[in-house]
């Protein structure tokens, strides 16, 4: 019996060692850690347990019978996040790089079936170079096995990719069809075809950076939804992510325990809107104000910075919130502010989150660039997705809601449950300067008559009131009761039922 003990052990040590020493210390001397490591990290202590450590490839073209290695390339198994249990695969650069083999790819569908058939999260952790080319259409076939996977555990379980190194070619297809995709600055990227492809095909001089690196994906392409210093943040801010998370979409949201009052009273909230209609202020500052403990995660906040998301609590429970950026272009709704807050209000509608919409919208951005490159298919997006969303949604317009744009975020009209408005709020089809310009166009020439026909509009249309005489707005609330307000409507709202007609699938404008 010891020597079967012992025996066990050696076989473990060694599956452990992955590619072995000299490769691990390559590894750290790029500023990555291993595998292992990173899922050390992630789990709580002592929670990881490995499946199909000894594992090996079975190919035998170009001699790679005489070169196996355990675990071939990828560590899978399962463990806890703060108690909650997590699936989780981690490709190992130091065996074969990370290449994907039909057995590598075997491990993970493994995990992924699993996480599927008991309604867990799932988190890949990504540093490979793409398919292994000595098994050809075996590891292509594997690639397609992981990505069907994918698809079937979509608004199912949360999936989440970790971009930690390398991840080339028909690697980037199962990432990008996961909910969330985090990077690393500096060591990791993403690209289908990599620099010397594009030299070759298009005469273009790219680095491995330029070309897919965070500064890329979570800045120009939207790729990635965060991008983080190291692999130690990474794994942290996970942790974090995952406290915000149902386990999937017929579980609850986590409620965590808070000492943070909902009734808590923000007398500086009563003070955020500027006195003049065109100065801006930042939304950031409600948002943390209103959650709890000021404790927020935003989602692509270096995208399309005119519009913000991200998950915060209330009340301990899980919120989705979506806000208008007076800061950047106003606010203003334009193509990727449309798609990036569409596609986040389809995940927290997924798996059960409520909605918080914090209104300030002067309209739609106009001109030729955004004509050209569809505003229409993609303002449609966020329109199509907060009227298809059936858990609670709770707004709140605090300044400008205009044309259009008032109509997409989360209006009354649109399902919206409770729609509430700050005294400054303005609800009319354009801003009064606009407005006065189109009804009296005869009196452009006369400036005393444009002025009293703008005070008049003013007076009449850009207010809250108009909207709440019609129904349109449920309450005018005072800006340092929003935290209670919201507190108080997502009680109310807890035990909403609504279905939506019955289909296959719906067919979003894509």
């Amino acid at each position: 019996m010891n020597d079967i003990i012992a025996e066990l052990e050696k076989r473990r040590e060694n599956a452990r060692l992955g590619g072995g020493q000299k490769r691990i210390d390559a590894q750290h001397q790029r500023g990555k850690l291993t595998a292992r490591e990173r899922i050390e990290l992630l789990l709580d202590e002592n929670s990881f347990e490995e499946l199909d450590m000894y594992v090996e490839h079975r190919c035998t073209d170009f001699g790679m019978e005489k070169n196996k290695i355990s675990g071939d390339g990828v560590v899978t198994g399962w463990g806890t996040v703060n108690g909650r249990v997590i699936y989780v695969f981690a490709k190992d650069f130091t065996v074969f790089g990370g290449s994907l083999s039909e057995e590598h790819a075997k491990k993970i569908t493994k995990i992924q079936d699993m996480a599927l058939r008991n309604r867990a999260p799932i988190i890949g952790l990504f540093d490979a170079g793409g398919a292994r080319i000595q098994e050809g259409v075996a590891a292509l076939g594997g690639y397609g096995e992981v990505f069907q996977r994918n698809v079937l555990s979509s608004g199912v379980i949360p999936q989440i990719s970790v971009i930690m190194g390398p991840c080339a070619g028909g690697d980037v297809y199962s990432p990008a069809m996961t909910d969330f995709i985090f990077m690393v600055k500096d060591t990791s990227y993403m690209f289908v075809t990599g620099p010397d492809v594009v030299k070759t095909v298009t005469n273009e001089e790219v680095t491995a950076e330029e070309l897919g690196g965070a500064s890329v994906h979570t800045v120009k392409s939207s790729i990635a939804d965060k991008g983080y210093e190291n692999d130690v943040e990474a794994m942290l801010q996970m942790r974090r992510l995952m406290d915000f998370l149902p386990g999937n979409n017929m579980s609850d949201v986590p409620v965590l325990p808070t000492k943070d009052c909902p009734d808590r009273v923000e007398t500086s909230l009563d003070s955020l809107v500027p006195e003049n209609p065109n100065q801006p202020y930042d939304m950031h500052e409600l948002i943390t104000k209103v959650v709890d403990e000021g404790d927020f995660f935003e989602i692509q906040e270096k995208f399309a910075g005119n519009i913000i998301c991200g998950f915060g609590r209330v009340e301990g429970q899980t919120v989705g919130i979506v806000a208008n950026q007076p800061m950047v272009l106003a606010g203003v709704l334009d193509s990727d502010a449309s798609r990036k807050a569409g596609r986040f209000v389809r995940f927290c509608d997924c798996f059960n989150i409520p909605l918080v919409t914090f209104v300030d919208v002067p309209g739609f951005l106009p001109g030729t660039a955004q004509e050209y490159g569809g505003l229409i298919k993609h303002g449609a997006k966020l329109l199509f997705a907060y009227a298809e969303a059936t858990v609670p949604k709770i707004t709140v317009i605090t300044r400008k809601a205009y044309g259009g744009a008032y109509d997409v975020m989360s209006s009354k009209h649109i399902r919206g449950d409770m729609n509430y408005a700050w005294p400054t709020a303005e609800i009319a089809v354009m801003g009064a300067k606009g407005a006065v310009e189109i009804i009296h166009r005869k009196d452009l020439d006369d400036p005393e008559k444009i002025a009293e026909h703008t005070k008049n509009y003013e007076d009449r249309f850009c207010s809250p009131f108009v909207a709440a005489e019609r129904g349109y707005i449920d309450e005018v609330i005072l800006p340092r009761n929003t935290r209670r307000r919201i507190s108080r409507a997502l009680n109310m709202l807890k035990n909403k039922q609504v279905e939506n007609p019955w289909k296959k699938h719906d067919n979003i404008p894509l």
